[in-house]
């Protein structure tokens, strides 16, 4: 397996210019050193991409949809070279960057590049104040500028490139920081932009390490930032200092809940791939499992069966479910995590440790039970391999458990009565609800996906994934042209009888309920 070379643009002040080694967490070895983008280097950053955004801005849509779609096809033509640097910077499974990420940038493109025209259409508006009945009145969804997106590991090309893709579409430049634990699946969605005809520095990629991301915080325009509750409020509050438009995907501690009339097959298959995926560093993934206890130990059973078919290790043939966490500091939560809640009853069904098997950051697949809330892998985020059981006397206590969280991004029902899990889905305290189904949801692009709670703020996907990235300004004309309006000065008593008259007309509930249908 052979890696991109990795290239840098930025300007660079001395031979000595600093860098960090990216390390395959699978392997623990050295695959590349990527230099660092200094705050000053990233303002630099900025300004080429505000330059390029000044002609970007002014090309239709159908041009800037031409230059993504190419980016689209270079994209799958290089699949195999994108899977490589992803698998290698991550330690995730082949079939999870071609199924997660490749799948999410071709989906976005394509989506937005069919529909970002309408979306951002200027709309006249209907005026309906008596004073204002001569005017014509537009908005219009205009490009910010510059945004920064400030991007996590967990899924490196999806995060970064997959991201930018409605801010392109709006017409924006896009500036990204990437985690500097998996910065070259970034730096290979830059090459390839390029590649495919995207203006020089209109998209660009600065790696480093929290000083590049605070200066992007500083000079770009606006800011989109995927991670964790502390580092969220920490870039919430920098922006403040500018005023500047952020949108935040945080943490999750995602419930499944499992009624007794579920199809427990399903369920358990569910449960088990969406809490396993991505070595369960999904934001969105099964985080704590609730089954009404009549269905309990079947429904366990299942699940620990299916635990132990799964294969774990270094995936070079598409022949691994399970691959290596991304850090070291990731898994030591997961071990804490697992420890704190053994420690207070819990019991392990199936595995509970590091794969002493592989070399690299393996943490095995784990099913627990007995746990409770008082244990942090029911309350914390563990973002890990780790599918904890716990049992609810009925749907109410499943429901209650279930809201019992600082957080709120997705969650699950599952049952087979689909009336009960829609008024259940209502009742949930999150942004997202699936039943009988789980993660796919973040798929969709043509509907909301965010959170609630401290989840985040705002949201992607859909309509308003793209005017996000846009401020709307409002445009009022005159249509007649007369020397002035009635309420231009200079004031007078008369006008003020005729417009307390009106009012009543208009306004006042004993005139409406006569006049008005």
């Amino acid at each position: 397996m052979s890696l991109p070379a990795v290239e840098s643009e930025q300007p660079s002040a001395s031979q000595l210019k600093r860098t960090f080694p990216v390390v395959n967490p699978a392997t623990l070895e050295k695959i590349a050193d990527v230099p660092v983008v200094e705050p000053d280097e990233v303002k630099i950053a900025v300004a080429k991409a505000r330059d390029a955004f000044e002609s970007w801005r002014g090309l239709p849509f159908q041009e800037r949809a031409k230059i993504l779609l190419a980016l689209r096809n270079r994209v799958l033509d290089q699949e195999d070279a994108i899977i490589d640097t992803i698998v290698a910077e991550t330690g995730k499974t082949r079939s999870e960057a071609l199924s997660a990420e490749i799948l999410y940038v071709c989906a976005a493109i394509d989506y937005y590049t069919k529909n970002a025209e309408e979306f951002l259409r200027d709309r006249v508006h209907r005026i309906s104040l008596v004073l204002l009945k001569t005017k014509r009145v537009r908005t219009s969804h205009l490009p910010r500028g510059v945004v920064g997106i400030i991007a996590p590991w967990n899924f490196p090309l999806l995060m970064t490139l997959g991201e930018s893709i409605p801010a392109l579409m709006a017409g924006n430049a896009v500036v990204v920081k990437p985690s500097e634990y998996t910065p070259l699946s970034a730096l290979l969605g830059q090459r390839l932009a390029e590649q495919s005809g995207l203006p020089k520095n209109l998209f660009q990629v600065v790696p480093g390490f929290g000083e590049t991301g605070e200066a992007l915080i500083d000079y770009a325009d606006q800011i989109a930032f995927t991670g964790s509750v502390a580092t969220g409020k920490k870039v919430m509050a920098r922006a403040a200092n500018t005023l500047k438009p952020v949108t935040l995907e945080l943490g999750g501690k995602d419930p499944m809940i499992v009624l007794r009339d579920a199809n427990l097959e399903r369920a358990a298959n569910g449960a088990v791939w969406g809490a396993l995926s991505n070595s369960g560093q999904i934001c969105m993934s099964v985080e704590r499992v609730y089954v009404e206890e009549p269905v309990a130990e079947a429904f366990i059973a299942r699940v620990v069966e299916k635990v132990k078919d799964l294969r774990q290790g270094i995936d070079t043939h598409f022949d691994v479910d399970v691959g290596s966490m991304t850090m070291s500091r990731q898994l030591a939560v997961v071990e804490d995590h697992v420890a704190d809640a053994i420690a207070k009853g819990a019991r392990i069904l199936v595995g509970g440790k590091r794969n002493p098997d592989l070399p690299g950051l393996f943490f095995e697949p784990t099913v627990l039970v007995d746990v409770d809330h008082s244990m942090k892998i029911m309350t914390e985020e563990t973002f890990g391999p780790v599918i904890p059981i716990m049992r609810a006397k009925d749907a109410p206590e499943a429901m209650r458990l279930a809201n019992d969280s600082r957080y709120g991004l997705n969650s699950s029902i599952w049952t087979r009565d689909k009336d009960k899990a829609r008024s259940l889905a209502r009742r949930m305290e999150s942004g997202g609800v699936c039943i009988n189904d789980c993660l796919v949801n973040y798929l969709a692009t043509e509907v909301p996906f965010g959170g609630v709670k401290e989840s985040g703020i705002g949201f992607r996907h859909g309509e308003g994934g793209i005017q996000k990235y846009c401020f709307v300004q409002t445009v009022l004309e005159d249509r007649l042209g007369l020397r002035r309006e009635i309420n231009w000065y200079p004031y007078s008593r008369k006008f003020s009888k005729l417009l307390s008259r009106a009012l009543k007309v208009l306004y006042h509930s004993r005139w409406t309920r006569k006049f008005r249908p």
